[in-house]
């Protein structure tokens, strides 16, 4: 007896029955959940951004400051020595 075809209505069946299981696996995921409520959204957005400006302002201010330290310690080259000595000077008053 020559094989039949398969049923298309029933590859069709579990195709869709493991579509669903799939669906249902992400909706269970906890970044689904998270982006699902507005509310946690804007808050996970804030935090973000707090720290991204906490984090710029710290970084930029060691920056600053150690190339101020560095500038003030060049003493041999006359325009760059004087410049970063007047700012640590400006910065040492401004304390």
């Amino acid at each position: 007896m020559p094989d039949r075809p398969e049923d298309p209505t029933t590859d069709l069946t579990e195709e869709l029955r493991a579509l669903r299981t799939e669906v249902a696996r992400l909706n269970r995921h906890r970044f689904v959940r998270v982006q699902n409520s507005t509310l946690r959204m804007m808050h996970q957005a804030f935090l973000r951004g707090l720290a991204m400006g906490l984090g710029t302002v710290v970084g930029a201010t060691v920056l600053v400051s150690l190339i101020v330290y560095f500038l003030s310690q060049i003493d041999f080259i006359p325009i760059v020595g004087e410049w970063a000595k007047q700012i640590a000077a400006e910065i040492q008053a401004g304390q």
